[in-house]
């Protein structure tokens, strides 16, 4: 059975189609920068957002039209939707998908009957992943939605919740490693306080480092390989989350000694929360050696709350791809479509329209950083800039070979520096030729 029957498999057809269900831009098998766009992207679904999200907000309910789910919480619908969801993977022809513990397999107030049916639910995954040759990205657990973690799961004031999230925590591990899962992502919804009258920070911290080191030595046990993620985001649910962006992440990953075993999987839209661009976002990453995964979407300013856009801004695309490419690539990250349809768009179609939209302006990003990095002129500009730094006192700064006294002396018998433009305008007016 057919559960997008009016939907082709959709293939690349160049910009002057007019077909709504090809791709313009997105060939995967198009060589850019000396690799397929398909291995430059390493696109992914989330799952939470392309079979669960009903597309309600904050004042209304569900518009979305999903009519293979009968709304039961049953391990039988969970079934059903994995059904679905893997014939969506291969008309959309992505590969990779990401999923919370509670998205796939339902929550059963009982952790035994919950993890059994997260197994039934991950066997049944297993199975579709080699019939459909398709991976999983990443996996996670759901610590934010019940109520047991209204006050942090991690965080939590209550040493019960605490172990409750871990036993979670493990449980998901297990399904991600069945799954052969590359990654494992942390994402800290609860983790953070609503207000300091009633927090005691530090321990809380404490205790949610003591369940990363947790997971990492259960890890190994295991056998489990994947890279583990830490997912930045300021507020919304809580005032105040922990890992409220990636400097934040850094900073905690460096206290607490888990900068070897953790990355960030930073996403856009939780940058623009955070009061910074996304290419902020990822040159602090990438300067720390810790990017390693995205969720690729995009917000909307005029809005206070997390909107999970598809991204269609090609600057930012753009400004993304020129990042990972001088990364060199993801290795166990990807793009990961971490967006939902608006609401008026609650047709089973619309899911469709999303991703194409995203994967070609991510397309046409790949293109223009490509092209970019290989005119030159941008880094160029940018090496020239520092060039003072390569010789004389610039040199001994950086080499930290040279003292106050030395420098003041210099200075004195130096004339003023003259500082040369920045030039801005010129410097987008170059990007702006490739886009």
């Amino acid at each position: 059975m057919q559960h997008f029957p009016n939907v082709p498999k959709i293939q690349y057809e160049g910009p002057s189609s007019r077909n709504p269900f090809a791709f313009k831009h997105y060939n995967p098998d198009e060589i850019v920068a000396g690799k397929t766009m398909r291995d430059h992207m390493r696109f992914g679904a989330a799952y939470w957002h392309v079979m669960r999200n009903g597309l309600s907000d904050p004042f209304g309910g569900p518009t979305a039209l999903m009519p293979w789910d009968d709304q039961s919480n049953s391990i039988e619908n969970a079934l059903k939707r994995a059904d679905v969801f893997f014939e969506f993977l291969d008309k959309i022809d992505i590969d990779y998908y990401c999923f919370h513990d509670r998205d796939v397999a339902p929550e059963l107030n009982n952790l035994a009957k919950s993890n059994d049916a997260l197994e039934k639910v991950t066997d049944h995954l297993l199975a579709l992943q080699k019939s459909h040759n398709k991976k999983l990205l990443w996996g996670t657990a759901c610590l934010f939605s019940h109520p047991r973690y209204s006050q942090g799961a991690g965080t939590s004031p209550n040493a019960e919740v605490f172990a409750y999230a871990a036993a979670q925590v493990k449980a998901a591990l297990d399904a991600t490693y069945k799954l052969g899962g590359e990654g494992y992502t942390f994402w800290g919804g609860r983790e953070g306080y609503s207000t300091l009258l009633n927090t005691d920070m530090k321990r809380e911290l404490d205790h949610l480092a003591a369940l990363l080191w947790l997971a990492v030595d259960y890890a190994k046990k295991i056998g489990f390989t994947g890279q583990f993620y830490i997912e930045p985001k300021p507020r919304e649910p809580s005032t105040h989350q922990y890992d409220s962006d990636a400097a934040a992440c850094l900073n905690f990953l460096r206290q607490y000694g888990l900068m070897d075993h953790l990355k960030l999987n930073l996403e856009t839209n939780h940058a623009t929360l955070a009061g910074h661009t996304m290419l902020h976002e990822i040159t602090v990453a990438l300067d720390a050696g810790a990017l390693g995964s995205i969720d690729a979407n995009q917000g909307d300013e005029l809005i206070g709350w997390d909107t999970d856009q598809f991204p269609t801004d090609l600057y930012l695309t753009t400004s993304i791809m020129l990042k990972v490419l001088e990364m060199g690539g993801f290795t166990t990250g990807g793009l990961n479509f971490d967006a939902k349809r608006r609401r008026e768009s609650h047709e089973p179609e619309d899911l469709f329209h999303a991703h194409i939209g995203g994967m070609d302006a991510f397309a046409r990003g790949l293109k223009a950083a490509a092209a970019i990095r290989s005119d030159g002129r941008l880094a160029g500009f940018v090496e020239k800039r520092y060039a003072s730094w390569n010789e004389g006192i610039g040199t001994k700064v950086e080499s930290k070979s040279v003292t106050l006294e030395e420098i003041t002396a210099h200075v004195l018998a130096s004339p003023e520096p003259v500082i040369a433009s920045g030039r801005q305008e010129m410097l987008e007016n170059l990007v702006n030729e490739f886009i």
